[in-house]
């Protein structure tokens, strides 16, 4: 239990560490002011069993009682107050940070770990700790503190009877132990459970379109019903499970102070315990089971906080690319590779490639799927560090540079689009959140946007569906290409830019591309004949290594796999119905 409190602990920040320190001094505070009702009820029982109830004795009574109640409220008021601050505080700083350490880990972390699971942690994980977190502590923290000075003050009228609460104490906290042990599995298979069926419900939403031209619906929809199901299971089976402990835990509080009461009721016959202090006895082994069995139901919880703190751990502590480099200004923006080599799960997609790629030149790169076409562009922008060679622009290694540094230099444009659930001017100018208006609406005319953007119910304030999902491929697209020219990077990566356009949008595209790539260093992978063939470069990839490379009609000249490329388009293009 202390061990879980201490990790929570280590896991916040410097200054919501501090404020959960102060609230449990706070919390000593409070509980000895409880303890007060102890003093205050022996005051009143010492005057009647005295037959001598006076107005000062009732005033003393009162005075006592209200201080208990009046202090015990404030500093519990201000402990919670700085607790909720101190919980709330360190989820916001974490799901920063997380935010910020995601940014910078190789884009091969998230093909090893699903993007419900990230999102899982991110969310429900940092939710558990918000929601949780705050209340289990300081419940489980009060509970503690106010039983050990009411146990401190049970010892000091009658050391017999705080042996006897000792003793009991020690077998609760044993029954507690196996509570915590039983909790300690169920917890981390709840938020596994938890983390899949997120996973599935993103899934099955991203995957709507075949959900629902395929009909996979209800029983049909296995692996999501698989996924609540097992949801379900996990809840249901920690439930049962703890329920057995923290019912013997309560039954064994009450057996403590059935026991309390009958030893005290004994010594007082014996003779060797007054009245007085047997009916002080009795009443505070009612305050005991009070406070300590709520911290001990809710301490079953504090499992679910470690493991929430650990998964929101295990992403901090995953390895960033190195990102600290140098704040470099190239003054030419021509890229090299010498001999780069890159393997993903011991298989190796890019296996000795060197390429020159002069500034202000396009070199279009092809080649058959799953050649290593993509993870190339992702080594020449830094997406991945190459395992052997290296990568420069202007000569300079790009892990000189620091990232921020780096991306200054790049604009990209990727076949999948993603449009944030913002204004569509936001969206322009994400690369620059401070540019005015004009510059907004000179991007978007440069990419062929402002007409159907004025379109739009609040023309550049109206504020899109997640993803761009109220626009069309080709006007999401050509978003994109108005936040790239609105970056004005001076090198180009284009991912399959125009392949999924549909005619009626590829002329517009293509006169957006034209605009976003004048004077720029462009990269591009495409399997479009009209885009690749005028380009100063082509790449041929294939199964990580380049196989040709030349211009078209170099290409053209040998009988290889862009001649075979280029002639299985032609034969497309001329296929009529």
């Amino acid at each position: 239990m202390f061990k879980i409190l201490k990790n929570f602990f280590d896991f916040c920040n410097a200054e919501d560490r501090k404020r959960f320190y102060v609230s449990i001094v706070l919390s000593l505070v409070q509980a000895l002011f409880e303890a007060l009702k102890i003093p205050a009820i022996s005051v009143m029982v010492k005057a009647l069993l005295e037959n001598n109830v006076t107005s000062k004795a009732c005033v003393t009574c009162l005075c006592i009682m209200l201080a208990s109640i009046i202090g015990s409220g404030a500093f519990k008021s201000k402990a919670t107050m700085l607790q909720t601050e101190g919980g709330y505080s360190t989820c916001a700083n974490k799901r920063m940070q997380l935010a910020e350490h995601l940014r910078y880990l190789p884009m091969g972390y998230y093909n090893e770990n699903s993007l419900g699971r990230i999102m899982s942690v991110t969310t429900n994980t940092m939710q558990n700790l918000e929601n949780v977190a705050t209340r289990v502590v300081m419940i489980v923290c009060s509970g503690l503190l106010t039983t050990a000075v009411i146990t401190a003050m049970i010892l000091f009228y009658d050391w017999r009877i705080g042996l006897i609460l000792l003793a009991g104490l020690a077998i609760f906290f044993l029954i507690n132990s196996g509570l915590m042990s039983a909790s300690a599995d169920m917890a981390k298979k709840k938020l596994e459970k938890d983390s899949r069926l997120v996973a599935k419900v993103i899934e099955y939403i991203q995957g709507i379109f075949e959900v629902r031209t395929f009909r996979l619906t209800g029983e049909r929809s296995r692996d999501l019903n698989t996924a609540i199901d097992e949801n379900e299971f996990a809840n249901s089976a920690m439930e049962l499970k703890l329920i057995p402990f923290m019912t013997l835990q309560s039954f064994w509080l009450k057996a403590v102070g059935t026991v309390i009461v009958i030893a005290s009721v004994f010594l007082h016959i014996g003779g060797s315990m007054d009245l007085l202090t047997t009916v002080i006895m009795i009443i505070s082994s009612y305050l005991i089971y009070a406070q300590l069995d709520n911290a001990g139901k809710y301490s079953s919880l504090l499992r679910t906080v470690d493991v929430s703190v650990r998964q929101a751990q295990e992403i901090l502590d995953t390895p960033q690319m190195d990102i600290s480099g140098e704040d470099i200004k190239p003054r030419h923006f021509g890229l090299s590779a010498q001999n780069i080599s890159f393997a993903y799960e011991k298989r190796k997609i890019i296996n000795g490639i060197s390429v020159d790629i002069p500034e202000k030149t396009t070199t279009a790169i092809v080649g058959p799927s799953g050649g290593g076409k993509t993870t190339l562009t992702s080594l020449l922008s830094r997406f991945w560090d190459v395992d052997e060679g290296s990568v420069t622009l202007d000569g300079i290694d790009i892990r000189r540079y620091s990232m921020d540094a780096l991306m200054r230099n790049y604009s990209f444009v990727f076949q999948r689009v993603y449009l944030f659930a913002d204004t569509v001017a936001n969206n322009i100018r994400f690369g620059q959140p401070d540019a005015p208006m004009e510059k907004v609406i000179e991007a978007a005319k440069k990419a062929c946007c402002h007409d159907f953007i004025m379109a739009l119910p609040d023309g550049y304030d109206t504020v899109i569906g997640e993803g761009g999902a109220s626009l069309s491929g080709g006007e999401k697209q050509r978003i994109s290409i108005a936040r790239a020219i609105m970056k004005d990077s001076p090198i180009i990566v284009l991912d399959e830019a125009t392949a999924n356009v549909d005619p009626e949008n590829e002329a517009d595209l293509m006169k957006a591309i034209d605009a976003l790539t004048k004077e720029k260093t462009i990269i591009m992978i495409a399997h479009r004949l009209k885009t690749v063939r005028n380009a100063d470069k082509i790449l041929v990839i294939e199964s990580g290594r380049i196989a040709e490379q030349g211009t078209h009609d170099e290409l053209m000249l040998e009988n290889g796999i862009y001649r075979s490329f280029v002639e299985n388009r032609r034969e497309a293009a001329a296929w009529r119905l």
